[in-house]
């Protein structure tokens, strides 16, 4: 979690104005605070208390082209991982 730049803890404070930015399962979300809310509220209410500047999530076109490995076969070897180097351009030679 980081607000302005800065990483903080959870319990941090803050204020109307301040950009905070969360990780989640590889997603940022980036929300500019308008004002704080001191208890829990409903949906339509939270919406009104900050602005979203997330960026788009990829396409399912892209999404579809990402490599995926079968679940459980862990880690690459060296040579599976200059393999896959080469097919997408990133070729460090």
């Amino acid at each position: 979690m980081r607000v302005n730049g800065t990483a903080v803890k959870p319990a941090h404070q803050i204020k109307p104005g301040d950009e905070v930015r969360v990780r989640n399962s590889g997603v940022e979300r980036i929300v500019v605070v308008v004002r704080p809310v001191v208890k829990r509220v409903g949906a339509a209410i939270a919406v009104q208390c900050y602005i979203d500047k997330s960026p788009p999530p990829p396409s399912a076109e892209i999404a579809a082209t990402m490599p995926r490995r079968d679940r459980g076969s862990g880690r690459p070897t060296k040579r599976e991982r200059r393999e896959t180097d080469r097919l997408l351009g990133r070729d460090s030679e």
